[in-house]
């Protein structure tokens, strides 16, 4: 089959550091290896940032919340000039800002199919910083938005099923994939346990993503104090930033914070660790979770999101009913007493994640495009 030519707009993009951008970065990697022609309409990251061949580069702000993360601006004018010139065979949309509201509307004025991606559950977040009020509008906005676009490309059965129940036509189940090439429990090393001050025979606990309030941090402070209390020589190790950091290093001084990591230095700290804890009831998949599995570790969660899909409770990790705090501080209390069990279940999760691998995604996701672009 021939090539499309796909414009995607987003609001984020590597080298940002978030699960959105490294989903991007993987779907349009993966789509022009199988010969399609994908131009990229973003916000520019920085006064250095010359972008990428064929993209094109929109004004943005910074993201309140969120430092080095910015949302675009409407740019309607700018896009229907770009598509006029040359006119895609599809618009997928990323992101429910504003740019991504304005292309939806540009796509539509000239008559091109668009379809969206929902990555985000903003109206969630919005709890966390103050604007809970602010709730049932922002979720208003994203349906409404998704409801003008010809397909809404989800990961999880569950997403799809809610939001198709809200209305939204078009729900189609992509899924994420995982580098288990990157991710893998052969990059542990002894020599960062050291520098953590653990033992190869001690614990390391790990948190992995953003430290902002809608990762439910409290939670996941809560049972590695539970641990301690049972393992006084276990370790707790934050690996990432946000706006939550230095209120977790003036709380916590005893944690060990290694900021944000990317790349193999990522999946070093991944595989040196030996439990990962994650109270998060904020995603719509959670990529740190089927990194964390890939890379051999026992995970504790809530049975949400990419939890939900792909750690069978007991046999590949933990899952807990979401919102029981207790369940969760028992079940990583009990990963953390029992050496034998949690080996065994960090040895299963490895193999489950070696099967889910990113190019089926983008198989599944370039025929979600063909399909939209047939009916235009």
């Amino acid at each position: 089959m021939s090539g499309l030519k796909i414009a995607v707009v987003t609001e984020t993009h590597p080298p940002e550091v978030n699960g959105v951008a490294m989903t991007v970065g993987r779907l349009i990697e993966g789509l022009r290896g199988r010969g399609h022609r994908v131009s990229v309409l973003r916000p520019r990251q920085s006064r250095e940032d010359r972008g990428g061949a064929g993209d094109l580069l929109l004004a943005g702000l910074p993201l309140p919340g969120y430092a080095g993360l910015r949302f675009g601006l409407p740019a309607g004018a700018a896009l229907g000039r770009a598509w006029r010139a040359q006119r895609p065979d599809v618009v997928h949309v990323v992101t429910e800002g504003p740019l991504g509201w304005s292309a939806v509307a540009a796509a539509r004025r000239l008559g091109l199919p668009v379809t969206s991606g929902f990555h985000t559950n903003f109206d969630r977040y919005s709890v966390h910083y103050g604007f809970g009020w602010l709730r049932p509008a922002v979720a208003a906005y994203l349906r409404s938005l998704h409801r003008r676009t010809r397909a809404t490309v989800v990961p999880t059965e569950a997403l799809a099923a809610d939001l198709a129940g809200e209305g939204i036509p078009g729900v189609c189940v992509v899924g994420r994939g995982v580098d288990t090439e990157l991710f893998t429990p052969g990059r542990r090393s002894r020599d960062l346990r050291e520098a953590w001050g653990v033992g190869e025979g001690d614990l390391a606990c790990l948190y992995v993503g953003r430290l902002a309030p809608e990762k439910n941090l409290d939670l996941t402070c809560q049972a590695f104090d539970a641990i301690r209390a049972a393992c006084p020589q276990a370790r707790m190790v934050w690996v990432g930033d946000g706006p939550a950091a230095a209120h977790l290093k003036r709380e916590r001084p005893r944690d060990l914070f290694a900021g944000t990591r990317t790349g193999a230095d990522l999946a070093t700290h991944y595989a040196s660790g030996d439990l990962f804890l994650f109270g998060s009831l904020s995603e719509t998949y959670g990529n740190v979770v089927a990194e964390a599995m890939a890379s051999g570790l026992a995970v504790a969660a809530y049975r949400s999101a990419a939890a939900a899909e792909i750690i069978a409770d007991g046999f590949s990790g933990r899952s807990v009913p979401p919102g029981d705090e207790a369940a969760f501080v028992s079940a990583a209390l009990g990963l953390a007493l029992d050496g034998g069990l949690r080996r065994a279940i960090g040895r299963r999760a490895r193999l489950d994640m070696e099967t889910r691998g990113w190019p089926g995604v983008v198989e599944r996701f370039e025929h979600v495009l063909r399909e939209a672009a047939s009916h235009s």
